[in-house]
């Protein structure tokens, strides 16, 4: 298991809207708040997200672009009686999470997997790039 280094190349933007969405602070303008863990094995970039009780056949949706991996999911109210519950601590409606992928991630090697109520979805990882500084002679 390794961290993943965030690259201070990349415009910051997609990093603050994950840190706005962390349960710490709590703003959430666009649904319920998804849970993940993130990290990287056997050279690929594993996300997993906390999403029990939904059928992921048609209540969930992953998408990546741009570098982002979008998850949504909607899990509905069960029809019941008329009398409402004394108690309900479980969290009905929309979720959504934007994860920020590294910069070496494939976008067209993903693959998802819904198994006991957590969604595992895994990006191939490339070859880092690093390039040196050069200096760039100013003409005048």
């Amino acid at each position: 298991m390794t961290l993943i280094e965030r690259s201070p190349g990349r415009f910051p933007f997609p990093d603050l809207l994950e840190l706005l969405e962390s349960p710490v602070y709590g703003f959430r303008p666009f649904g319920q708040i998804i849970r993940v863990e993130d990290f990287v094995a056997e050279g690929r970039y594993v996300l997993r997200a906390e999403l029990p009780g939904i059928d992921p056949d048609k209540d969930l949706e992953v998408t990546v672009g741009h570098g982002v991996l979008h998850i949504r999911a909607e899990k509905a109210k069960e029809a019941r009686d008329t009398r409402e519950p004394r108690r309900s601590e479980i969290t009905y409606g929309a979720f959504s999470r934007s994860v920020t992928l590294p910069p070496t991630a494939r976008e067209e090697d993903v693959t998802a997997v819904y198994r006991d109520g957590v969604l595992e979805v895994t990006v191939g990882l490339g070859e880092e790039h690093k390039t040196a500084d050069r200096r760039v002679a100013v003409q005048h």
